[in-house]
């Protein structure tokens, strides 16, 4: 009996964080973040391919199936932290973290702005993400052959009808108010979402847009405090 109270404990106090990865990655980007295990348990979620015509907060409603503990932490990176953020909307968590992401269309860079004011998402070269194989083939230098092997490595998701779904809801995001008890982690180096116009988050000097590989160890010894504060 005591045995069984020790392990019925274990379970009722343990941690369940689903991690989102950003547009086009797949969860392998997840796979240096450890959490002790005695207290958390992982799970890295997976893209899933868009209905047609499919709503931005019809897709986060069709992932929540993948949640299958209550009281999650929800933690998004990049275009996934925009998904965790509409997910969030209908389900009660226990934490709500992005990273390299951002809050609401206010924070999204003025060339962003711009492709969304005229519409040139819809003419956007996805199809150049399907063709890094090809570009393996030709890549010259040691430099450039391993930022290859990794585009290869994290960047799988290369349907042209995700990624053709996902640019636009990226750019076309609605949001203008974020939730109050959103956290956000940014590097101060995000090529992708400039830190400057990043309002009231957790900086990351030198983090880039991949920091949740990059910084990992940062990530790994400060989420448990973040998490239970």
């Amino acid at each position: 009996m005591a045995l069984y109270s020790v392990k019925l404990l274990i379970l009722n106090t343990m941690i369940h964080v689903y991690l989102m990865p950003g547009m086009a990655a797949n969860p392998s980007i997840f796979e240096y973040i450890k959490l002790p295990k005695e207290r958390y348990t992982l799970h890295a979620l997976s893209w899933k391919i868009p209905e047609p015509a499919e709503t931005l907060e019809h897709y986060a409603q069709r992932m929540l199936e993948e949640i299958k503990e209550p009281d999650p932490v929800l933690l998004g990176v990049s275009f996934g932290g925009v998904l965790v953020q509409e997910m969030a909307k209908f389900i009660k968590y226990k934490k709500l973290i992005i990273v390299s992401s951002v809050k609401s269309m206010a924070e999204l860079p003025k060339r962003m702005r711009f492709c969304r004011a005229l519409g040139l998402y819809r003419l956007a070269p996805v199809s150049l993400a399907r063709n890094i194989d090809t570009l393996a083939n030709y890549a010259i230098g040691d430099r450039l052959k391993h930022k290859v092997e990794l585009y290869q490595k994290y960047l799988s998701i290369t349907d042209p009808v995700y990624l053709n779904w996902a640019l636009e809801q990226m750019l076309c995001w609605e949001q203008t108010k974020s939730k109050k008890d959103l956290i956000h982690i940014h590097g101060t180096s995000d090529p992708v979402f400039p830190y400057r116009y990043i309002d009231n988050c957790i900086p990351i000097p030198g983090g880039t847009h991949a920091m949740i590989i990059t910084k990992c160890k940062w990530f790994n010894k400060n989420l448990p405090k973040i998490i239970e504060n």
